[in-house]
């Protein structure tokens, strides 16, 4: 079949079926969250998930890549919570004491303020993503922590990034009015940053599409950060229109270097691990279920 009416038929194809992608981020922070990613890849019911260059667990986390070929592994970039890659006096926007900030509210506010220079973004996302493709994982997309590239000035400096680094799919971190609708609670304030996340949907769709990246229709799951649970995520699956979608998912098991992390996700990973468990071979029948590795 010829390139063009190649295109064409993936088109066609892609606008009338579902697919998708279902990633679990923070892959590398505790030994209880990568032995969860792995059960969840085995059961069948996860297929992609984002490595933490910077985590304290990155090794072991490499390890069970490669024991599991069928994950498809890409970098989450770490811009805030913890060390950077590179040497503090490299990136010495980005820190604050001598390490990453510890507040998205803070980081963005000092980015809106020229505070945070664009090359030090671009350098440190560089040597996260180089740190994983020298273990040897072929990286398939990046993301970042917290969806801080949903902001075009961490954005640009991410895609320059993956560019150099031959990455070519990125996390479109914007959740659509359906899968917004199909969630309850979240809390109004999580509610209304999600919403107002959703303003800079235009221009990322612009800059994604200058650097020639490859990206789903959305993502959900965004909204239910924490509180992602069967009924959740059974009413999301079912609201799911045709299209190439994301579901964005923290699962886990409790575990002491997880509490010992700094992060308010605890319990909630136990939750979602079995959520994934319980919701998607229940509605496996409605879509197809890919990895990053298959978008194009």
């Amino acid at each position: 079949m010829p390139a063009k009416e190649k295109r064409i038929h993936l088109n066609w194809y892609t606008a009338r079926v579902k697919r998708l992608i279902i990633n679990a981020d923070d892959f590398g922070l505790a030994p209880g969250v990568n032995r969860a990613i792995v059960e969840l890849q085995q059961a069948g019911v996860l297929t992609s998930a984002t490595l933490m260059a910077t985590g304290a667990y990155f090794s072991p986390a490499v390890y069970l890549a490669f024991a599991q070929p069928a994950l498809a592994v890409g970098c989450h970039i770490t811009l805030i919570d913890g060390l950077p890659v590179l040497r503090t006096v490299e990136v010495p926007s980005l820190l604050e004491r001598g390490r990453l900030r510890t507040s998205v509210s803070g980081f963005v506010r000092d980015l809106m303020r020229g505070r945070i220079r664009e090359k030090e973004i671009e350098a440190e996302a560089t040597a996260q993503i180089q740190r994983i493709q020298s273990s040897g994982i072929t990286v398939s997309h990046i993301d970042s922590h917290k969806h801080l590239h949903a902001f075009p000035g961490v954005l640009r400096p991410l895609l320059r990034a993956a560019q150099a680094c031959q990455v070519k799919r990125v996390r479109n971190p914007f959740e659509p009015l359906w899968s917004l609708g199909a969630t309850r609670g979240g809390g109004g304030m999580r509610r209304a940053q999600v919403h107002l996340m959703r303003s800079q949907r235009r221009t990322f769709l612009k800059l994604t599409a200058e650097h020639g990246m490859l990206t789903t229709d959305g993502a959900m799951g965004v909204l239910a950060t924490g509180s992602l649970d069967d009924a959740i995520l059974a009413k999301l699956l079912n609201a799911m229109p045709p299209g190439t979608w994301e579901l964005v998912c923290h699962p886990g098991y409790r575990d002491r270097a997880l509490e010992e992390a700094h992060t308010r996700l605890l319990t909630s990973r136990d939750v979602e691990r079995t959520a994934l468990l319980e919701a998607v071979p229940a509605a496996r029948a409605g879509f197809d279920l890919i990895d990053f590795h298959q978008l194009g």
